[in-house]
């Protein structure tokens, strides 16, 4: 980092986290008690302070990473500056928590992309730091660092496994995957993302190796033509089944073995993935959630995927693969139509925005889920071309990832689908200044009608005196 990057970077962190800092005062003013999921953390995290280890509420679904941190944490600090009393695990300093894993993740969504775009050198030391910035105040993450949620410390983790495993700290990257894995089980889908890495890799250099011997330069240059991608899993499926390989691979990849098979043994043991309330947390085949995270994506990336040359460029390939795009509309329509659910807390709970973005859009009539195929089949084309420049086996891995991490899901809930955002956001190349600035921008305006909504807009339920916020 030279030094004028490395001035602007500590500029711009700081401020980051000043304002953060007044955010932060104003929510806890306004919402002093537990809100919402807090009301089973906040608790929890009490009892741990207290040294009751072994209380746990049923009611929560995800491993006790947060709160065995919080007391790491908070313990400490409370003995180096004498807190006593209430203070200490108050809902406040539990909160606070968050605001410091915001900065790390700050921090890390830096490194991740000098370290993503490191051979990319028109990319400029300002647009790394704004794009960190950017990604840093993206809004679905930005909002729960003021609550005490699993978010943003699940988020800190998996992003700091990452970056060990683009460095090949591997065994750093599994532990860490761990660290992830105790904040939200599911994060166990990207510890197989950072071995999937190691293994894209090793298969792009074998390609590139059979494409010479070949001396076939037709298939790199068409690449997403139908015949090549059947050459393509032909080859990974010989590379695979080779013994030698296997060992290799193995041998490269074995701290993300043992950690995926450690939770196997804990699915076995506790009988399925989610902690508590199961009821309410069934896996199911919810082919459609791919379809509303690709929404979700084409909003908040829209300055990415939404552009007119994109338009052109979509039309001009549906018109050359006519057949290939009706068969994909056909089985979109078929995923909607036959694995479509409706999650109970989806409609009962009027303070998420996925409550009102089900209302308005998809409950206006029957056929309104279907009306919305064309538009998914764009956003997933859109999606997949900005990730051209990343390798065929890379792009498999994460699709791999991607549905693993989505589809299980019954609940429409966007929390769900910021790892996966972020993830392709920090893959995909960098815009220009411009569309940079127009994307940040977005982003603070989000963040302010969220902000305003769940501050100012409050209101009550009929039968409860709490006050209720948007969320």
């Amino acid at each position: 980092m030279e030094r004028a990057e490395a001035y602007g970077f500590s500029g711009a962190i700081s401020g980051a986290f000043l304002l953060s800092c007044l955010l932060f005062a104003a929510v806890s003013r306004r919402q002093r008690g537990p809100y919402m999921d807090e009301v089973f953390h906040v608790p929890q995290a009490q009892a741990y302070c207290h040294g009751r280890f072994l209380q746990w509420d049923p009611m929560i679904t995800t491993l006790p990473g947060l709160y065995l941190l919080s007391v790491g944490l908070v313990k400490p600090a409370a003995w180096l500056l004498g807190w006593t009393g209430s203070v200490v695990c108050s809902v406040g300093m539990l909160r606070f928590i968050n605001l410091l894993f915001s900065a790390g993740n700050f921090y890390l969504l830096y490194l991740l992309l000098f370290k993503i775009h490191q051979k990319n050198k028109a990319v400029s030391g300002f647009q790394r730091i704004l794009s960190a910035l950017t990604l840093a105040v993206f809004p679905t993450l930005y909002f729960f660092t003021f609550l005490y949620y699993t978010d943003p410390g699940s988020v800190f983790f998996t992003l700091f496994s990452y970056l060990m495993c683009l460095y090949g700290n591997h065994k750093t990257s599994a532990l860490l995957g761990f660290c992830g894995f105790m904040f939200r089980q599911t994060n166990i889908v990207w510890t197989v993302f950072c071995a999937g890495n190691v293994v894209a890799e090793k298969l792009n250099e074998a390609w590139k190796i059979e494409l010479q011997k070949k001396k076939d330069e037709k298939i790199s240059s068409r690449k997403g033509s139908f015949s090549d991608l059947t050459r393509i899993l032909q080859f990974l499926v010989e590379y695979l089944l080779s013994p030698k390989k296997l060992v290799t691979l193995t041998a490269l990849t074995w701290p993300y073995i043992v950690l995926v098979s450690l939770f196997f043994v804990f699915v076995f043991i506790n009988g399925g993935i989610v902690v508590g309330d199961r009821s309410s947390h069934e896996a199911c085949l919810h082919f459609p959630q791919l379809f509303y995270f690709l929404s979700f994506t084409g909003f908040f990336a829209f300055p990415h995927l939404l552009t007119p040359s994109k338009i052109r460029k979509f039309l001009l390939s549906l018109r050359k693969h006519p057949v290939q795009y009706s068969l994909v509309t056909v089985i979109s329509l078929f995923l909607v139509w036959k694995f479509t659910y409706v999650h109970k807390y989806l409609l009962a709970d009027n303070r998420h925005y996925t409550f009102y973005v089900w209302r308005k859009v998809f409950q206006r009539h029957e056929l309104v889920k279907y009306l919305l195929v064309p538009f998914y089949i764009f956003a997933g084309w859109s999606f997949a071309d900005t990730l051209k420049s990343k390798s065929i086996f890379w792009i498999l891995m994460y699709f791999v990832c991607l549905l693993a991490v989505t589809v299980p899901q019954k609940l429409l809930e966007f929390r769900y689908f910021i790892l996966p955002f972020l993830i392709y956001r920090l893959n995909i190349p960098f815009l220009s200044l411009y569309r940079q600035l127009l994307e940040l921008a977005f982003y603070i305006l989000v963040n302010a009608v969220t902000f305003y909504l769940f501050l100012n807009r409050t209101f009550h339920w009929e039968n409860s005196d709490e006050v209720q916020r948007f969320m």
